[in-house]
């Protein structure tokens, strides 16, 4: 079901197959090898052990928590635009509606839309709490910093605990020594003895070095966010070199970016360009080992359009993941369509700021 493998299939005396000689690469190769194969049945089982009452959407694990969670995450940044274009009750009965049909994982962050996002999930939640599994993201490094990240967003979303408090957007080389050198997972761990967070994770949408480089680190993350969709395949990909490391740590997978970029069309969504349609693109990154995957909701075509590949989902099969990348292929490996990943116009105004940089400068 699953193409892990990185293709590492070996055929025998076929043309532009490497002819091992030297022993450490051929046991390079072999462990490299094992290790896919590990990936590939960890990948399987986390699939497998989808569940599905039918009363809404399925559920995975979130990595080794042992919570459950809807495969399909409310956007924070696109509801509060939402809030922000059509009106606050527009957003709102957004919100409660995607509760009422399964879609209890709630993603947002301390710096979207300057507070409005959390602020705005806060009315929607606050009757309701119970029912949501919140997520939100603190976005600074240093200890006092995080603090009051914290407690702004516990402030605004009216909640006295935070299930899910990730490291927003780990996109700097220099990023994930700063969460450990100036105080940031202190800080994390302090609020999650007191029982103001549960789980501690990070996002990032620019390298897979840098994921890499922060799940190395001396701490046993319970998440970690990532692009993923069609074109990563074969651009930078997290899906064949993150996914299968967090497989391994047993770390959840939060997957974003399905459609490669805002799905008002701007910065080369993918469905904009004819390759594949916005559906599919859900289809194909909820095909993946993710534990959930973040959608944008900012109409009501959205919900409607994301619960329908969501509701009764089951991952496609080899041949469909294959013709989808097909599609997408001769125009994913230069990173037109994840301009997040390659440039800084996708990196919030807080975080350029924090590394030195104007925002002019990043435009």
């Amino acid at each position: 079901m699953l193409d892990l493998w990185y293709h590492l299939r070996l055929e025998p005396d076929s043309p532009g197959v490497l002819q091992m000689t030297d022993e450490s690469t051929r046991r390079d190769f072999l462990q490299a090898g094992v290790a896919a194969g590990v990936a590939l049945g960890l990948g399987e089982e986390l699939l497998g052990s989808q569940k599905d009452d039918g009363a809404g959407l399925p559920t995975r694990p979130l990595g080794k928590t042992g919570e459950r969670v809807s495969i399909l995450c409310l956007g924070g940044w696109h509801i509060g635009q939402a809030g922000k274009d059509d009106g606050e009750p527009v957003a709102i009965k957004l919100m409660h509606q995607a509760i009422d049909k399964g879609m209890t994982f709630f993603d947002n962050a301390w710096d979207y839309h300057d507070g409005y996002s959390e602020e705005l999930m806060g009315d929607a939640i606050k009757d309701r709490r119970d029912k949501v599994f919140l997520m939100t993201k603190n976005c600074e490094r240093d200890y006092k910093g995080s603090i009051a990240n914290l407690n702004d967003s516990l402030k605004r979303m009216k909640t006295d605990h935070i299930d899910l408090w990730q490291f927003h957007e780990i996109n700097y080389d220099n990023d994930p020594a700063w969460v450990f050198e100036k105080g940031g997972l202190k800080a994390a761990l302090e609020a999650q003895k007191a029982g103001k967070v549960r789980y501690i994770g990070f996002t990032g949408h620019k390298d897979p070095r840098i994921h890499l480089n922060m799940l190395g680190q001396p701490y046993k993350w319970a998440t970690a966010q990532m692009p993923i969709n069609i074109c990563d395949y074969f651009f930078r990909s997290f899906q064949r070199t993150v996914i299968p490391e967090c497989l391994k740590r047993g770390v959840g997978v939060i997957g974003m970016k399905s459609l490669g970029g805002s799905p008002d069309g701007k910065n080369g969504a993918i469905p904009t360009t004819g390759m594949a349609t916005a559906a599919e693109c859900i289809r194909y990154s909820l095909s993946q080992p993710v534990s959930s995957q973040v959608v944008g909701i900012r109409l009501q075509r959205d919900l409607d359009q994301a619960l329908k590949v969501g509701r009764g989902f089951r991952p496609a099969g080899k041949d469909e993941l294959l013709a989808l990348r097909k599609q997408v292929e001769q125009h994913a490996g230069d990173g037109r369509h994840e301009l997040f990943k390659s440039t800084q116009h996708f990196d919030g105004p807080h975080h350029r700021l924090q590394h030195g940089f104007t925002v002019e400068e990043a435009e």
